[in-house]
């Protein structure tokens, strides 16, 4: 694999239907309201405590509430961290060695320097460890709020992921138990729109559901981007809380391979997403070091603001980046 995550470096999708992006005046809110349904189909709703990451329906038309909120300003843009990468004995990176969907130009996401983000992990699979089963398919949970639920473009990152993994012939599917989304049909095969993404969500509320709901269909993979909300609400100590949310999935699914990202770029908060994506790695690391089955990846290197298509949420070209770099961290795994 590359050693950096390059602009151009997510394979073209040519499925999916493009969902205009919300104004940002309408996004950075506290108070969204995220539609939730259990596995049966039935549904409830739960307030989401707001900020960047928000939406309130899935498969149709794409809502925001509205509401008052006072967004983090941004005066130097984010960053990610410059510690290692942390791995569970898998060497490599997060990176995609595809051409790029983006519209825009490539490059750091920020309006000032930033630190240079490290690599990501991925790879080779650590000695004796297959999360995967020898036969049927590979259960992906896709964890997070409303940029894993695919605000901006129907079925998020998930729709090319899915696409990437079925182009190089392995068998996956997505568990999770919110409102099913995405396309019925993917590369002409039935796509798996489950997902545990809801919008509005902080880390702490996102372990609220871990491991029930999260885990009810224990996942061999776990593929986890929290904190955007955290950024808008409450940042300090929200490393602290992603440790413990991850603590909680290595406690619900020790067999599973966990991967975490730092969060993509969020200019409005970019202070608070310097200081959080810096930390991310340290935080991986402390688990892998115990022998837990957990890797970094880097979702904020090089990731361009004109893939943000409401200044928070990706477009198509920004959610294929991100399933460019999962798939990176996870294909070695796959059978």
């Amino acid at each position: 694999m590359s050693t950096s995550t390059s602009p151009l470096l997510v394979r073209r999708g040519a499925f999916g239907t493009f969902a205009r992006g919300i104004p940002l005046v309408g996004l950075l809110l506290v108070g969204s309201m995220a539609c939730s349904s259990a596995s049966d189909g039935s549904s409830d709703d739960s307030t989401g405590s707001g900020g960047g990451a928000s939406s309130s329906s899935s498969g149709g038309p794409q809502t925001t509430s509205t509401g008052e909120g006072s967004g983090v300003s941004s005066t130097t843009s984010g960053a990610g961290s410059t510690t290692t990468a942390a791995t569970s004995g898998s060497g490599g990176e997060a990176s995609s060695s595809s051409s790029s969907s983006a519209e825009g130009a490539g490059g750091a996401s920020s309006s000032s320097s930033a630190a240079e983000t490290s690599s990501g992990s991925g790879g080779s699979p650590e000695t004796g460890f297959q999360p995967c089963p020898a036969t049927g398919p590979c259960k992906i949970l896709p964890l997070g709020d409303s940029i894993t639920f695919g605000l901006g473009f129907d079925g998020g990152y998930r729709v090319e992921l899915f696409h990437l993994a079925t182009q190089d012939g392995h068998e996956v599917t997505f568990t999770g138990t919110q409102q099913m989304n995405g396309p019925a049909m993917v590369d002409g095969k039935p796509f798996p729109r489950n997902h545990e993404g809801i919008s509005g969500e902080t880390i702490q509320q996102i372990a609220n559901r871990v491991p029930t709901p999260a885990l009810r269909d224990v996942p061999h993979i776990v593929l986890l981007h929290a904190g955007t909300n955290d950024m808008y609400q409450s940042p300090n100590g929200a490393d602290t809380r992603l440790g413990a949310l991850i603590d909680e999935l290595i406690a619900g699914a020790p067999d599973a391979l966990i991967v975490v990202s730092n969060i993509i770029p969020f200019p409005s908060g970019a202070n608070a997403v310097s200081t959080y994506n810096a930390k991310v790695p340290g935080v991986v690391q402390e688990r892998a070091n115990k022998g837990a089955h957990v890797i970094f990846v880097d979702q904020f290197k090089d990731f361009p603001t004109s893939e943000l298509g409401d200044g928070v949420h990706p477009n198509k070209a920004g959610y294929a980046r991100m399933a460019g770099v999962w798939y990176d961290a996870i294909s070695d795994y796959l059978r």
